[in-house]
Protein backbone atom coordinates (compact mmCIF):
# COMPACT_ATOMS: atom_id res chain seq x y z
CA UNK A 1 0.00 0.00 0.00
CA UNK A 2 1.64 3.12 -1.03
CA UNK A 3 1.57 6.34 1.94
CA UNK A 4 0.98 9.95 0.59
CA UNK A 5 3.48 12.67 1.81
CA UNK A 6 2.44 15.84 1.24
CA UNK A 7 6.08 18.28 1.23
CA UNK A 8 6.09 21.91 1.10
CA UNK A 9 7.64 25.16 1.74
CA UNK A 10 5.84 27.54 3.95
CA UNK A 11 5.88 31.19 5.62
CA UNK A 12 5.61 31.26 9.26
CA UNK A 13 1.95 32.42 8.52
CA UNK A 14 1.44 29.75 7.03
CA UNK A 15 1.21 30.51 3.27
CA UNK A 16 2.93 28.05 0.72
CA UNK A 17 1.76 29.93 -2.35
CA UNK A 18 4.75 30.55 -4.94
CA UNK A 19 7.84 29.70 -2.92
CA UNK A 20 10.17 29.00 -5.92
CA UNK A 21 7.48 30.36 -8.65
CA UNK A 22 5.88 33.25 -9.99
CA UNK A 23 2.62 34.93 -10.38
CA UNK A 24 2.65 36.32 -6.64
CA UNK A 25 3.56 39.33 -5.11
CA UNK A 26 6.25 37.30 -3.22
CA UNK A 27 7.15 35.21 -5.90
CA UNK A 28 10.20 32.78 -4.97
CA UNK A 29 10.36 33.74 -1.36
CA UNK A 30 12.03 30.99 -0.20
CA UNK A 31 15.40 31.51 -2.48
CA UNK A 32 15.66 34.58 0.02
CA UNK A 33 17.29 32.00 2.61
CA UNK A 34 20.33 29.84 2.74
CA UNK A 35 18.87 26.15 3.38
CA UNK A 36 22.37 25.26 4.34
CA UNK A 37 23.67 21.99 3.72
CA UNK A 38 21.71 19.66 6.09
CA UNK A 39 18.76 21.34 4.51
CA UNK A 40 19.48 20.65 0.98
CA UNK A 41 20.37 17.03 1.97
CA UNK A 42 17.15 16.77 3.60
CA UNK A 43 15.36 17.74 -0.18
CA UNK A 44 17.74 15.77 -1.70
CA UNK A 45 16.92 12.27 0.11
CA UNK A 46 13.21 13.90 0.28
CA UNK A 47 13.26 13.80 -3.57
CA UNK A 48 15.50 9.97 -3.73
CA UNK A 49 13.17 8.46 -1.16
CA UNK A 50 10.04 8.61 -3.40
CA UNK A 51 8.42 6.21 -5.64
CA UNK A 52 5.69 8.52 -7.36
CA UNK A 53 4.99 12.20 -7.68
CA UNK A 54 1.11 13.00 -7.43
CA UNK A 55 0.87 17.11 -8.77
CA UNK A 56 -2.00 18.97 -10.09
CA UNK A 57 -1.76 20.45 -13.54
CA UNK A 58 -0.15 23.58 -12.20
CA UNK A 59 2.90 21.99 -10.66
CA UNK A 60 2.79 19.83 -13.70
CA UNK A 61 3.57 22.25 -16.31
CA UNK A 62 6.57 23.48 -14.25
CA UNK A 63 8.07 20.23 -13.81
CA UNK A 64 7.33 18.98 -17.04
CA UNK A 65 8.81 22.28 -18.66
CA UNK A 66 11.92 22.05 -16.40
CA UNK A 67 12.78 18.54 -15.32
CA UNK A 68 13.10 17.11 -18.95
CA UNK A 69 16.41 19.89 -19.27
CA UNK A 70 18.15 19.23 -16.74
CA UNK A 71 20.80 16.18 -16.41
CA UNK A 72 22.30 14.52 -13.30
CA UNK A 73 20.97 11.78 -11.07
CA UNK A 74 18.10 13.78 -9.31
CA UNK A 75 16.90 14.98 -12.91
CA UNK A 76 17.17 11.13 -13.97
CA UNK A 77 15.06 10.37 -11.28
CA UNK A 78 12.23 12.78 -11.64
CA UNK A 79 12.42 12.36 -15.46
CA UNK A 80 12.02 8.57 -15.25
CA UNK A 81 9.40 7.85 -11.74
CA UNK A 82 5.56 7.52 -12.63
CA UNK A 83 3.33 10.49 -12.46
CA UNK A 84 0.46 10.83 -12.02
CA UNK A 85 -1.44 14.76 -12.81
CA UNK A 86 -4.86 15.79 -11.49
CA UNK A 87 -6.33 17.29 -14.09
CA UNK A 88 -9.37 17.26 -15.85
CA UNK A 89 -8.11 19.61 -18.98
CA UNK A 90 -4.83 17.86 -19.74
CA UNK A 91 -5.70 14.58 -22.04
CA UNK A 92 -2.01 14.42 -23.40
CA UNK A 93 1.15 15.06 -20.76
CA UNK A 94 4.74 15.14 -22.75
CA UNK A 95 6.57 14.40 -19.99
CA UNK A 96 7.54 10.18 -19.65
CA UNK A 97 5.76 8.12 -17.37
CA UNK A 98 2.98 10.05 -17.16
CA UNK A 99 -1.04 9.69 -16.41
CA UNK A 100 -3.40 11.53 -16.10
CA UNK A 101 -5.98 11.25 -13.54
CA UNK A 102 -9.12 13.17 -14.52
CA UNK A 103 -11.93 11.44 -12.25
CA UNK A 104 -13.17 12.14 -8.59
CA UNK A 105 -9.79 12.63 -7.30
CA UNK A 106 -10.83 10.77 -3.65
CA UNK A 107 -11.36 8.12 -5.44
CA UNK A 108 -8.54 8.24 -7.78
CA UNK A 109 -6.36 8.74 -4.91
CA UNK A 110 -7.54 5.93 -3.07
CA UNK A 111 -7.19 3.81 -5.28
CA UNK A 112 -3.83 4.85 -6.76
CA UNK A 113 -2.27 3.97 -2.78
CA UNK A 114 -3.55 0.31 -3.50
CA UNK A 115 -1.42 -0.24 -6.84
CA UNK A 116 1.59 2.16 -6.21
CA UNK A 117 3.76 0.59 -3.52
CA UNK A 118 6.22 2.98 -1.36
CA UNK A 119 6.15 6.71 -1.55
CA UNK A 120 3.81 8.90 -3.40
CA UNK A 121 5.05 12.17 -3.04
CA UNK A 122 2.61 15.88 -3.63
CA UNK A 123 5.37 18.72 -4.31
CA UNK A 124 3.44 21.67 -3.86
CA UNK A 125 0.30 21.37 -5.85
CA UNK A 126 -2.28 23.26 -3.01
CA UNK A 127 -5.67 22.48 -4.19
CA UNK A 128 -4.60 19.17 -4.38
CA UNK A 129 -2.77 18.46 -1.11
CA UNK A 130 -6.00 20.66 0.53
CA UNK A 131 -8.07 18.23 -1.11
CA UNK A 132 -6.22 15.07 -0.34
CA UNK A 133 -5.55 16.63 3.77
CA UNK A 134 -9.61 17.09 3.60
CA UNK A 135 -10.36 13.74 2.37
CA UNK A 136 -7.97 12.00 5.00
CA UNK A 137 -5.60 10.75 2.22
CA UNK A 138 -2.41 12.16 3.59
CA UNK A 139 -0.33 9.82 5.15
CA UNK A 140 2.49 12.78 6.25
CA UNK A 141 3.24 16.23 6.01
CA UNK A 142 6.75 17.18 5.60
CA UNK A 143 6.95 21.40 6.52
CA UNK A 144 9.66 23.33 5.64
CA UNK A 145 8.82 27.07 7.53
CA UNK A 146 10.74 29.75 6.47
CA UNK A 147 11.55 32.83 8.85
CA UNK A 148 9.30 35.07 7.14
CA UNK A 149 5.59 36.28 7.55
CA UNK A 150 4.63 37.23 4.08
CA UNK A 151 1.28 38.75 4.89
CA UNK A 152 -0.94 37.23 1.89
CA UNK A 153 -0.99 34.05 0.18
CA UNK A 154 -2.85 30.87 -0.14
CA UNK A 155 -2.26 28.64 2.52
CA UNK A 156 -1.94 24.93 2.88
CA UNK A 157 -4.19 24.34 5.57
CA UNK A 158 -7.94 25.41 5.43
CA UNK A 159 -11.14 23.76 6.78
CA UNK A 160 -11.67 20.45 7.18
CA UNK A 161 -14.81 18.21 7.64
CA UNK A 162 -12.96 16.86 10.37
CA UNK A 163 -10.12 16.75 13.32
CA UNK A 164 -7.68 14.99 12.83
CA UNK A 165 -4.20 14.08 14.93
CA UNK A 166 -0.43 14.23 13.99
CA UNK A 167 2.45 12.84 14.93
CA UNK A 168 5.96 14.49 15.02
CA UNK A 169 8.72 12.37 13.58
CA UNK A 170 11.54 14.55 12.90
CA UNK A 171 11.95 18.20 13.55
CA UNK A 172 15.31 20.20 12.83
CA UNK A 173 16.64 23.25 12.41
CA UNK A 174 18.72 23.98 9.09
CA UNK A 175 20.16 26.99 7.17
CA UNK A 176 19.37 30.55 8.04
CA UNK A 177 16.66 29.04 10.88
CA UNK A 178 14.26 27.07 8.62
CA UNK A 179 12.49 24.43 10.79
CA UNK A 180 11.78 21.11 9.02
CA UNK A 181 9.27 19.22 10.66
CA UNK A 182 8.06 15.54 9.37
CA UNK A 183 4.80 14.70 10.91
CA UNK A 184 2.96 11.39 10.04
CA UNK A 185 -1.20 10.79 10.60
CA UNK A 186 -2.43 9.50 13.72
CA UNK A 187 -4.44 6.40 13.10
Amino acid sequence: MGTIVVTTFSSLDGVVQAPGGEDFKYANWSFEFDRGEDGEKFKEDEAFGADALLIGRKTYEGFASAWPEYEGELADKYNSMPKYVVSSTLTDPKWNNTRVLSGDVREEVAKLKTEVAGEIQVPGSIQLAQELIAADLVDEIHLMTFPVILGTGRKLFGETPDKTTWRLTQSLTVGEGISVMVLQRKR
